[in-house]
């Protein structure tokens, strides 16, 4: 069986609940980083603090709405620098805004999908992202 490392930037509780339960439902091995600010998000990346220990991820699921660092911001990072750049960013927010989604895709986002706000829709969501990325899709070796 495949297995997979998501690195999840979410600050909201509950949308890293549904997020890991989904992720849990699949019938993929996955190991599931979180982390919820932009600030951790690159740290857990270059390994710096209390990351020092960190698995570089196969694929991010990034908000756009976070603290000290915005989602844009932190794909802006990831896309500019050549360790990171191979891993897929999947823009997963509340957003709906065309601003957001043309500068996600003007920095290199794999993709941008709006959270769905009844449970059921997002985990579904969720899901059909483990399917297509996981099971669908060839990832880049590390």
């Amino acid at each position: 069986m495949k297995s997979i490392h998501i690195l999840l930037v979410e600050d909201n509780e509950g949308d890293i609940l549904l997020t890991s339960e989904a992720l849990e439902e699949g019938k993929i091995l996955n190991k599931l980083s979180v982390v919820r600010d932009g600030k951790e998000a690159i740290d857990f990346l270059e390994k710096e603090g209390k990351y020092v220990k960190a698995i570089t991820p196969d694929l991010i699921l990034l908000d756009v709405n976070l603290p000290k660092m915005n989602g844009h911001e932190v794909l802006k990072f990831v896309k500019q620098h050549k360790d990171f750049r191979q891993i897929p960013v999947i823009m997963l927010t509340t957003s709906s805004s065309k601003e957001d989604i043309d500068s996600s895709y003007q920095n290199y986002a794999n993709c941008y999908i709006t959270k769905p706000i009844e449970v059921d829709g997002f985990m579904k969501a969720v899901n059909q992202i483990e399917e297509f990325w996981v099971n669908l899709v060839k990832l880049p070796s590390k």
